[in-house]
C-alpha cells in the first residue's frame, strides 16, 4: 500500500504554497495497491543492490552485473560525454510490467580513493546542501555552500530552504526523469533505488510520487524533505532504507572537523531516514570495526547481502526486520531561525 498525490499539479501547488507564502494545505492523497519488491527476501535486496552497483559502471566495464534474461532492458541517462550529474539507469522486465529507476551516489573525492570522476563536483555540492545542518559549515576554514550561516551556531532556515529549491539539485532533475516514465511506461510498476546520495534521492522520488523505494546505505533524508517543502504522505512505509552499523555515513556519524567525511570536504550531518530501515549490525554482530570504506556498495553485496545472515536465520528470517526509526533527533546543537540578520561570524 502506497498513497499518491491525486494529482502532480495539486502537489506542485501545495508545495509553492508553503515555500513562498509558508502556507500548509490540506493535501489530498490516493492509497494505491503497488506491486514492490519484496523487501523481507534476500535475494531481491541482493538483486537490486546490484542494479544499484551498475548505475556507478557502463555495461562494458567488467564490473558490470548480468542481471540475466529477466531484466533485457537497460537504458542509461546522464551518461553522455559531457554529462557532470545526475546519472544511472532505468532497468525494465521483458514485458515492461516492472521498470525500476537506479540513480547513482556519490563519486567521492576522498583524499587517496583515486580518480574522483566527472560527476564528483556536482555530487559533493548536492551532498552539503541535502545533509548538512548549515550550508557545510563545519568550521570557520570551509566555504560554506550557500550564504545562510549567522553569527555563532545560527542559521537563516529560510535562506537554507531557499538554496534547496535552486534548479542546481538533482532533485528537480529526477522528478523530470520520473515524469518521462510514467509516460514512456504507463501501465508499468515503478520502483526507485539508489545508493548513498542516490538512494536519498531516491527516497525523496518515493515521497513525491508514492513509488517503492529501496535505498542502501543512504545519509538521512528526512530533513531534506522537510527542507524542500515535500508535502508528507499518511505514510512513508514504502520507502525502505537498507544499511549497517559499521557506515558512519548511513549511521549520522560521519560529522565533525575531524571525521573522515570533513577530510574529503563532506559534510554529512543528517541522520534521521524516512520509512522503516532494514539495519544490519555489522558492528555487534559481526565484529566491523566503524569506517567510511564499508559505505561502498559492493560491501553490501559481498558482505552482506550474498550469503545468509545469522542473526536474521536465527529468527526465522531472511533479513532484519525493517522498523520506523523512532525518536531520532539531528542538528541539535543549531539555532534555526527566520529573522537572523544577514551577517556572517
Amino acid at each position: 500500500m502506497t498513497h499518491k498525490p491525486r494529482s502532480r499539479d495539486s502537489f506542485v501547488n501545495a508545495r509553492w504554497r508553503s515555500i513562498h507564502e509558508g502556507q500548509s494545505m490540506q493535501f489530498p492523497w490516493d492509497e494505491d495497491e503497488v506491486d514492490g519488491p519484496n523487501v523481507e527476501d534476500r535475494e531481491t535486496l541482493l538483486m537490486l543492490a546490484e542494479m544499484t552497483y551498475n548505475a556507478y559502471v557502463e555495461p562494458a566495464d567488467p564490473d558490470w552485473y548480468d542481471l540475466g534474461d529477466g531484466w533485457p532492458t537497460h537504458e542509461p541517462f546522464g551518461w553522455e560525454p559531457d554529462a557532470d550529474g545526475f546519472r544511472g539507469y532505468v532497468f525494465a522486465t521483458s514485458d515492461n510490467s516492472t521498470v525500476v529507476l537506479s540513480i547513482k551516489g556519490t563519486t567521492a573525492s576522498f583524499p587517496g580513493w583515486g580518480a574522483s570522476g566527472p560527476t564528483a563536483k556536482k555530487d559533493k555540492l548536492n551532498d552539503n546542501l541535502l545533509f548538512s545542518c548549515c550550508c557545510a559549515k563545519v568550521s570557520w576554514t570551509w566555504t560554506p555552500v550557500c550564504d545562510c550561516h549567522r553569527r555563532g551556531w545560527k542559521c537563516d532556515l529560510n535562506c537554507v530552504q531557499e538554496a534547496l529549491v535552486e534548479e542546481s539539485l538533482f532533485y528537480p532533475i529526477g522528478t523530470n526523469l520520473y515524469n518521462n516514465l510514467t509516460f514512456m511506461y504507463p501501465e508499468a510498476n515503478i520502483w526507485v533505488i539508489g545508493h548513498s546520495l542516490g538512494g536519498a534521492l531516491a527516497s525523496l522520488l518515493g515521497v513525491t510520487f508514492g513509488a517503492p523505494v529501496v535505498a542502501f546505505e543512504s545519509p538521512g533524508e528526512r530533513m531534506a524533505s522537510g527542507r524542500l517543502h515535500l508535502p508528507q504522505p499518511p505514510s512513508t512505509h514504502h520507502i525502505t532504507h537498507v544499511y549497517h552499523t559499521a557506515d558512519p555515513i548511513a549511521m549520522g556519524t560521519c560529522n565533525g572537523y575531524l571525521s573522515a567525511c570533513a577530510a574529503g570536504g563532506y559534510a554529512m550531518e543528517s541522520k534521521c531516514h524516512l520509512g522503516k530501515s532494514i539495519v544490519y549490525d555489522t558492528v555487534s554482530n559481526a565484529s566491523w570495526a566503524v569506517d567510511i570504506r564499508t559505505h561502498t556498495i559492493k560491501t553490501v553485496i559481498d558482505r552482506i547481502l550474498s550469503s545468509p545472515w545469522p542473526p536474521a536465520v536465527d529468527n526465522g528470517r531472511d533479513v532484519p526486520v525493517a522498523e520506523v526509526e523512532e525518536d531520532c533527533v539531528e542538528c541539535y546543537s543549531w539555532d534555526f531561525g527566520e529573522s537572523f540578520q544577514n551577517r556572517t561570524s
